[in-house]
């Protein structure tokens, strides 16, 4: 059974997500990622296999070294499906905030 990865799964693994910060900043190995966790190196293994098939990391052989590096247009694909929802959040504390005010000032 050949299951398509969901980009919203793989960011709903706290672990994937520890993984995209530390990527985000500067491309990394496999083993520089694992040295980061307290999990076995064939389990970050498989979290970066994840975030690759989504399409959030992207890998770069260079020697006998596989660097991983985050896919900056996927993850602005992402983060434009979230920003109407940011908006509306947003808004809605806005205006909890006015009446809290309003409500504070006449005490």
């Amino acid at each position: 059974m050949n299951l398509r990865r969901d980009v919203f799964q793989a960011i709903a693994d706290p672990t994937r997500r520890a993984i995209l910060l530390l990527v985000a900043s500067q491309a990394m190995t496999a083993g520089a990622i694992a040295s980061n966790f307290d999990t076995a190196r064939p389990t970050v293994s498989k979290h970066l296999q994840i975030l690759t098939e989504c399409e959030l990391l992207e890998q770069k052989q260079n020697g006998r070294e596989i660097y991983y590096y985050i896919n900056a247009t996927k993850m602005k694909e992402v983060a434009d499906f979230i920003e109407p929802f940011r908006k509306m959040w947003d808004d809605r504390f806005n205006k909890l905030e006015s009446i809290m005010k309003k409500y504070q000032s006449k005490k």
